[in-house]
């Protein structure tokens, strides 16, 4: 766990995360090969938090794996690309 999440999450990032999964369809975005298991139960910054803040264009649903596996999306990441816009 991140720093960040040592004090836990907010009701924002829960519905914010929650809409992210649904719009994907719980279905992993990374896919990476060797890796990924399809089943999305997690959110990553596609360009880090510090970068773009919890913007849904750079959020995407990820498993578990593919996201422990990228880690810190500015060190390196796949691109995805960007969301459209959705009104909260």
């Amino acid at each position: 766990m991140s720093r960040a999440w040592a004090k836990g999450s907010t009701p924002a990032w829960r519905r914010k995360r929650a809409a992210v999964l649904r719009r994907d369809g719980y279905v992993c975005q990374l896919r990476l090969p060797g890796v990924c298991t399809g089943a999305a139960d997690q959110v990553h910054h596609v360009k880090g938090r510090a970068a773009t803040g919890d913007d849904p264009r750079y959020l995407v649903a990820a498993c578990r794996a593919c996201n422990l596996k990228v880690g810190d999306p500015t060190r390196h990441a796949p691109h995805p690309p960007p969301r459209p816009s959705t009104r909260w």
